[in-house]
């Protein structure tokens, strides 16, 4: 076989359409993943190729970045989720102290408690990757609850307001829940 029009088809392949940009999964290669920027406010959804699949805006810690449990801030590196509460509910749905409430969130019941962050619909809950960065003692992302999950509208999307964990709108959290497993890797960035 002559080696010229293998190399012809190869290049107008190539030129036919462009690369796309990947970003497989540095911790396990080969593996879906999720990248949540600090610095962008956005969560994105990567498949096993690293192509990105699906970018949302989040809403992390208005008290910045940082792993030390009181601290209100969202924590860095490598986590996975480890437990998801909320399969099936409706959108809004209250859920208070890790257990599904019949109660809905609503405007008005915001404005009633202002200050309230509250948690709705969905959980993936987060455990720490790092021994000492985000797992075991002070700086444990698990035992600091730290969640992606629904918060309400009254939320300023892409701009950091959240106690620490990483907020979503309820159709979006929903649609991750859905599209994600339990165990899948999840990077905190602060740069991203």
């Amino acid at each position: 076989m002559d080696p010229l029009p293998a190399a012809a088809f190869a290049a107008s392949q190539q030129t036919a359409a462009p690369l796309l940009d990947t970003h497989p999964n540095p911790r396990h290669y080969g593996a879906p993943w999720v990248l949540v920027g600090v610095r962008s406010q956005t969560l994105r959804r990567y498949d096993g190729w690293g192509l990105l699949q699906r970018e949302y805006q989040v809403s992390t810690a208005r008290n910045g970045v940082g792993e030390v449990s009181g601290s209100y801030q969202t924590p860095r590196g490598w986590h996975r989720v480890c437990e998801r509460i909320g399969a099936g509910v409706e959108a809004n749905t209250i859920i208070f102290r890790r257990k599904v409430t019949p109660w809905k969130y609503t405007s008005e019941l915001h404005a009633q408690y202002p200050n309230k962050d509250w948690i709705l619909t969905r959980i993936l809950w987060l455990c720490g990757e790092e021994p000492g960065k985000n797992q075991g003692g002070e700086v444990d992302s698990y035992n600091r609850a730290i969640y992606i999950h629904g918060a309400g509208d009254h939320v300023p999307w892409g701009t950091p307001s959240s106690l620490g964990c990483v907020r979503m709108k309820n159709p979006d959290v929903i649609e991750l829940f859905d599209t994600t497993d339990n165990g899948i890797d999840v990077l905190i960035d602060e740069n991203a």
